[in-house]
């Protein structure tokens, strides 16, 4: 019997790698002559880098950054075993959660520290990055990591806009000249798992600014500022990122990356199954069942997360798909459709969240151990 064991993250809990050590180990209680394999998946989202880099043997690169209000700060990024590829997430330098409460505000927030990722792993001849967009604390259309990879963005003093959404309003022309020179042959894969577009009321700062700390006032202002931007952008590049669908990710940065960088924008968990050639390794390995899992498994599973993803492959091969969760809810008929077999809570009697975060690993490797017995056969 063969078996692929391809989970995502418990959040909060333990990851991907370590998830799927522990199926394995109940899966070889029962036998331990029973062949498998593991592959850590993501989503594109939170924990897409250390996943790729652990299904990859890849390693993690920890340089001088800086957080969403320019202070100094360290953040990690990844690059692929084969040296190739580098994974950054905007959370890492970006992201929100490197903010309190009383410190959101997308008026001043830059990306300025993930373009310092990006600098670093293009110094290193890195031609080919993964960018994941989520938890981001900004609302300045990506220009912060294009200052830090040497454009230019000047006022009607020739001076160079302060960071932060805000500023894009100050914005009058650009000035390329300094921009690193390896940039060109350099690509960007985007994980995108948004629809809004950039301006407007389903753009990036109605949608996403309030969430972000933008009162009603600043919104407004914000997307005023960034329809200036997109002006801009389109007498100087003759680009038009309005109405992109998805250009409105991370507060516009999913826009503003594609007006001036070599980009391809997929959803997440699209991007990753293309990248670890997931279709290529379902059809040639002849495997039994593929093992899958996250922390919960609800009705938003299928929209995209990796169960979804693995369910929509394996179906196409009839393989059998069991997914293990923290917790699982009742409605499961859309991942069903999508070729999902059964799913199973770690939990085999009420515990308390803290509990089950706690012993994640122990309640994963117990419930595979019983769920393998099920269904085993020599």
């Amino acid at each position: 019997m063969k078996v692929l064991i391809s989970p995502d993250s418990f959040k909060g809990s333990i990851d991907a790698l370590n998830a799927a050590k522990a199926i394995e180990s109940g899966i070889h209680k029962v036998d331990s002559t029973v062949e498998t394999e593991l592959l850590p998946m993501a989503d594109g989202g939170e924990g897409t880098m250390i996943n790729l880099v652990q299904a990859t043997n890849g390693t993690i690169k920890t340089i001088n950054s800086r957080d969403p209000l320019n202070r100094e700060i360290k953040a990690d990024y990844g690059i692929t075993g084969d040296g190739q590829t580098a994974i950054i997430e905007l959370a890492t330098s970006s992201g929100i959660d490197l903010l309190s409460a009383d410190e959101l505000n997308p008026y001043v927030t830059t990306t300025y520290g993930t373009g310092l990722l990006i600098k670093d792993a293009l110094k290193k001849g890195i031609k080919h990055f993964i960018i994941c967009l989520g938890g981001s604390a900004t609302n300045d259309a990506g220009v912060g990591i294009l200052q830090a990879l040497g454009y230019r963005f000047l006022d009607k003093n020739k001076q160079e806009i302060k960071y932060g959404g805000i500023h894009l309003k100050d914005i009058e022309s650009i000035d390329e000249s300094q921009v690193l020179t390896n940039l060109k042959d350099a690509h960007f894969d985007i994980a995108c798992d948004v629809t809004n577009v950039f301006v407007g009321k389903q753009g990036a700062s109605h949608i996403f600014g309030p969430q972000k700390g933008a009162t009603y006032e600043q919104v407004m202002e914000l997307d005023h500022a960034l329809n200036h931007f997109a002006n801009v952008v389109e007498k100087d590049k003759n680009i038009f990122i309005k109405e992109i669908e998805g250009a409105g990710a991370a507060g516009g940065t999913a826009g503003g990356l594609m007006a001036f960088l070599n980009t391809n924008i997929e959803r997440g968990i699209e991007l990753v199954i293309d990248f670890v050639n997931f279709h290529d390794l379902i059809r040639t390995q002849n495997f039994d069942y593929i093992f899958t899992g996250e922390g919960k498994i609800d009705g938003q599973t299928a929209g995209g997360k990796v169960i979804s993803g693995i369910c929509k492959v394996a179906s196409d091969y009839n393989i059998p798909v069991i997914a293990i969760g923290g917790s699982v809810e009742s409605d499961l008929s859309e991942l069903h459709n999508q070729g999902l077999t059964a799913a199973f809570s770690i939990t085999s009697k009420p515990v308390s969240l803290e509990y089950a975060i706690k012993n994640a690993q122990s309640l994963i490797e117990q419930q595979s151990e019983q769920i393998f017995r099920l269904i085993y056969r020599k």
